[in-house]
């Protein structure tokens, strides 16, 4: 089946079922099934049977998935089996906690490049990165080949940021920024919001 035509929740579970795969494998399972899958997921076993038939057939009647190779199929869909440079778009507080964050490196996705507009941060290095001028984010974007970007920048400034870094070739980006961005169709954005989650989750406590 064509990527376009699979169901963007569908794609949403993928990572979530890569997570449990290795959890299961830290545990030393070899095997498993849709109904375990299921279990410790929270979702239904024919709807993780559903999911992963957009993709092929990667269970066998009466053994299951084999783990270790059910984890090597979903990384290649999700094209994680390989490296990722990130480039990361603001440096305040959230964009230092971001660039310290391990998580990214571990699972494949490199933070090498930073960008921000404070003169008292332009050409200094944080954990081996050097921090450039907002002003050459084109440049070392392009020249680069970077495809993914995190933007970590006030809400007022996050849509100039977004248009200049898909000018620059950026095809994916993880918005941290309070604001809806507008972008050329097919540069997929996916939206990170502390505070409405929270708001949300506050609903529930009266």
């Amino acid at each position: 089946m064509s990527r376009s035509r699979v169901p963007d929740i569908v794609v949403g579970r993928l990572p979530i079922y890569l997570r449990t795969l290795h959890q299961l494998e830290d545990t030393g399972y070899t095997f498993t099934s849709s109904q375990e899958l299921g279990k410790r997921i929270g979702i239904s076993s024919a709807q993780i049977r559903k999911d992963l038939a957009h993709f092929g057939e990667f269970g066998k009647q009466g053994t299951g998935y084999e783990v270790k190779y059910l984890q090597e199929q979903i990384a290649k869909i999700l094209n994680v089996d390989q490296d990722w440079s990130v480039a990361l778009v603001g440096f305040g507080d959230l964009g230092q906690a971001l660039s310290r964050y391990s998580g990214f490196a571990r699972k494949g996705f490199h933070i090498d490049v930073v960008f921000d507009q404070d003169p008292q941060k332009i050409g200094k290095k944080y954990h081996e990165v050097t921090i450039y001028d907002f002003e050459e984010l084109a440049k070392i974007v392009s020249s680069q080949g970077i495809k993914l970007a995190i933007i970590a920048v006030p809400g007022f400034a996050a849509q100039d940021v977004a248009e200049k870094l898909v000018e620059a070739g950026v095809r994916a980006i993880l918005n941290y920024a309070p604001v809806k961005l507008f972008v050329d169709e097919g540069v997929r954005v996916e939206y990170i919001d502390p505070i409405a989650h929270l708001q949300q989750m506050s609903f529930y406590l009266t």
